[in-house]
C-alpha cells in the first residue's frame, strides 16, 4: 500500500487530509516536526517516516498570509518556493511522488474564461510570485514525479475562512458589504483532500491539475449562499466593489480554473461548489475565524 506523508498537517487542508487518510498508511507532520525550509529536516523526516519508491508526499505547508507577503516576501519565498524545492529534491531521491498544492494567484486574474492547466504563470502579488516559483522549482527538481495541484478560495473546519467570517459578522451587524467584482471557485478543503488522495490512488500521470470545486461565483454570491445555507436572509448581504476594500496585495479579479486535466487522469472533477457548501454547513464544518486566501 502507498505510504503518504503530509507536510503541513496542522493547517486547514492538512487536518482534512489526515481525516481522509484515517486508517491508511499515512503520517502527518506539522511545522514543529517538519521545517520545509531546511533541506536536512526534510531529508530526516522522509527517512524516518519510511517514504520510498512508489510512495507520495503531499505538500500542504504554505505561507498564505497574502497581504503580509507584500512586506515579507523573503519569508514567503522560503516556505512556498524553497520548501517546495526541498520536498521535490527529497521525493526524487526516494522515488516518491510529490503533490505540490499551489494557487490561483499564479495567474494575473485578467482572463474572462477559465484558466487551462497549461496557461503561462503571471503572478501580480508577492504571494503569487512565491507560489509560482514553488511550482517551477518543484517541477525542475522532480520533473518525472511532481504533481502541481492549484486551488483557490479555500474554506474548512480547521482554519480561518470566508464563510466563518460572514457568519461571525452576521451575528454582530444587520448587513455586510461584499465585493461583486472578484470571481472564483469556493472550495471546501474536505473535497480537495479527497481529490488529492484520489489522484494518488489513480496512479495518474505527473502533470498540472486544478483542484477547485466546479462552477463559479463572486464573493458577493458566495456570501449570499453562506447566509442562505445558514438559515439567514441573503438580502442582508449588500454588493460593493474592490475599490471599497483597498488591501496591500492585489487580488485576481477572475480566478476560475479549468478542469480538463482530471479527464486525462481518469479522475472525476470536483463537484459544484454549492453542493460542497451545503454539506459543509449542514455537517458543522464551518469554523469561526478570519478570512483566508489560498
Amino acid at each position: 500500500m502507498t505510504r503518504i506523508l503530509v507536510a503541513g498537517a496542522g493547517g486547514m487542508l492538512g487536518h482534512d487530509l489526515m481525516t481522509v487518510l484515517e486508517g491508511r498508511d499515512a503520517v502527518g507532520l506539522g511545522r514543529a516536526e517538519l521545517d520545509v525550509t531546511d533541506l536536512a529536516s526534510v531529508r530526516a523526516a522522509v527517512r524516518e517516516t519510511g517514504i520510498g519508491s512508489g510512495d507520495a508526499i503531499i505538500n500542504a505547508a504554505a505561507y498564505t498570509r497574502v497581504d503580509d507577503a507584500e512586506a515579507d516576501e523573503d519569508r514567503a519565498y522560503a516556505v512556498n518556493a524553497t520548501g517546495a524545492r526541498h520536498l521535490a529534491i527529497v521525493a526524487a531521491e526516494a522515488g516518491a511522488r510529490l503533490l505540490q498544492v499551489s494557487t490561483d494567484y499564479v495567474f494575473d486574474g485578467t482572463a474572462s474564461t477559465p484558466y487551462a492547466e497549461d496557461t503561462l504563470r503571471n503572478p501580480v502579488s508577492a504571494y503569487g510570485r512565491t507560489k509560482a516559483e514553488g511550482e517551477r522549482l518543484a517541477l525542475e527538481a522532480h520533473p518525472a514525479g511532481a504533481f502541481i495541484v492549484r486551488t483557490a478560495w479555500l474554506y474548512g473546519e480547521h482554519g480561518g475562512n470566508f464563510p466563518a467570517t460572514m457568519l461571525k459578522l452576521a451575528a454582530s451587524r444587520p448587513t455586510v458589504s461584499v465585493v461583486t467584482d472578484q470571481v472564483g471557485q469556493p472550495t471546501w478543503t474536505m473535497d480537495l483532500a479527497k481529490q488529492l488522495v484520489a489522484l494518488i490512488d489513480a496512479d495518474a500521470p505527473a502533470a498540472v491539475y486544478h483542484g477547485t470545486n466546479s462552477g463559479q461565483a463572486s464573493w458577493y454570491e458566495f456570501a449570499r449562499a453562506v447566509f442562505g445555507e445558514a438559515g439567514l436572509d441573503p438580502a442582508r448581504v449588500e454588493p460593493t466593489d474592490s475599490a471599497s476594500f483597498v488591501r496591500p496585495a492585489p487580488r485576481p479579479a477572475y480566478s476560475v480554473l479549468g478542469h480538463d486535466g482530471w479527464a486525462r487522469a481518469g479522475v472525476p472533477p470536483m463537484r459544484d461548489w454549492r453542493e460542497a457548501l451545503f454539506e459543509a454547513v449542514s455537517t458543522g464544518a464551518i469554523s469561526s475565524g478570519d478570512s483566508t486566501a489560498q
